[in-house]
């Protein structure tokens, strides 16, 4: 195959999937890391797609936002490393927000049945999972809930997490990267997100790394916003030495 049909068809597989990434299309293709970098260079040159972190996304698409089922199976083992290593951010006794997000709700499936908490979220998977925990007091924050990742949002939500205090929030973001910083396609979704962050004393971005690099529509904060970004070793070490720099702790699990 030429190259410029090869092209042709990673545009393809682009604008139907939404995303593609480097592995994938080396293994697809059967060439090198190195020539799909190389076509991912031309597209994205041309204008059809835009370059992000290990892949690429059509161009145009910062609204892009796969669905909840989707979003369950990808990168699945990484998301269940971060879950596994933010358990030991979670506060004894304490109040903590969960955020709508796969990684997140993968975080409340291991809670085990001797804690005591309380639990404050907006997202309805993740209330449904908890609600039958013994020593959890949950909260679920109303408002018209979002089909795409079954969130409240709107101004309930917002009068919601205005009116309380938590001492960890664990935050999931569409995109994350040092000159964007906070990102997710939906517009209401990021003023909860928002709002979420002002109600909590810490802040614990959960992302596996396929998320560094991505830029969506709407920001919601900064990576000075978060005290510590849980990720997988895909972050290479050079990236998540600069984000430390710039003052968020990083743990790779």
């Amino acid at each position: 195959m030429y190259a410029p049909e090869r092209q042709q068809e990673i545009l393809r597989l682009a604008r139907d999937s939404g995303r593609v990434d480097v592995v994938s299309l080396a293994e697809e293709f059967q060439v090198t890391a190195e020539t799909i970098r190389r076509d991912l260079k031309t597209l994205d040159r041309a204008g059809l797609v835009r370059r992000v972190h290990g892949g690429a996304i059509p161009a145009g698409r910062l609204d892009f936002e796969p669905d909840l089922a989707e979003r369950e199976t990808t990168a699945a083992d990484e998301k269940d490393r971060i879950a596994r290593a933010a358990l030991a951010e979670v506060p004894a006794d304490g109040t903590m927000i969960v955020d709508a997000g796969s990684t997140a709700a993968r975080l409340t499936g291991s809670l085990t049945a001797d804690l005591s908490l309380t639990v404050v979220t907006h997202c309805l998977p993740i209330a449904a999972r908890l609600a039958d925990h013994p020593g959890i007091q949950l909260h679920l924050v109303g408002g018209r809930v979002r089909h795409r990742t079954r969130a409240a949002v709107d101004a309930w939500a917002l009068r919601a997490y205005a009116e309380i205090r938590a001492d960890v929030l664990f935050l999931a973001a569409n995109g994350f990267s040092a000159e964007h910083g906070l990102t997710t396609p939906d517009l209401a979704e990021a003023a909860v997100k928002r709002a979420a962050m002002a109600a909590a004393r810490r802040v614990v971005l959960l992302a596996d790394s396929s998320k560094h690099g991505q830029e969506h529509f709407a920001r919601f904060g900064g990576l000075d916003d978060v005290d510590l970004l849980i990720t997988d070793t895909g972050l290479s070490p050079q990236d998540a030495a600069a984000i430390e720099n710039a003052g968020t702790e990083v743990v790779r699990a």
